[in-house]
């Protein structure tokens, strides 16, 4: 970072440390290297250690929480290439959709589904007629309605 424009590096880079440190790796790298580049403790001038101490501190904030650590990673991963989309070959069936009847099969299924809502249906209500329960009943929350005249 000599003169001129600083050139970017990866957090990883600025702390000299493999993208596989762990976190005591992590903090161990950054109090030695805070040490180095501590505006009070350089012999760098005031601007650049300055910045070099900033740089080193938001490398540190984001690499030492696991959930900016993971984030910043993907950022750092090269995109992943576009999946090809395959092209059908000459004579080969294309995949359509397609509306169909339902097969017997299925209605069957479907005469079975309502056969059994109509059973429990029947059953339920049956079984409250057989109690003696009322098969509409107000809510004790809804209290009475008074009429006004």
């Amino acid at each position: 970072m000599a003169g001129g424009e600083p050139t970017r590096q990866t957090h990883y880079e600025l702390l000299q440390l493999p993208p596989s440190a762990t976190v005591e790796e992590l903090r161990r790298a950054f109090r030695s290297l805070s040490k180095r580049y501590h505006p009070d403790t350089t012999s760098l001038p005031a601007a650049e250690a300055n910045e070099r101490f900033r740089l080193l501190q938001e490398a540190y904030t984001t690499l030492s929480d696991p959930a900016r650590r993971e984030a910043y990673d993907g950022l750092l991963r090269p995109p992943a290439p576009p999946r090809p989309v395959p092209v059908p070959r000459r004579g080969e069936p294309r995949l359509r959709p397609v509306r169909r009847d339902f097969s017997s099969g299925e209605w069957f299924a479907l005469l079975l589904l309502g056969l059994a809502l109509s059973a429990s249906l029947v059953l339920g209500v049956g079984m409250a007629w057989v109690q003696g329960t009322e098969l509409v009943r107000q809510p004790s929350w809804w209290g009475k309605r008074r009429r006004r005249i």
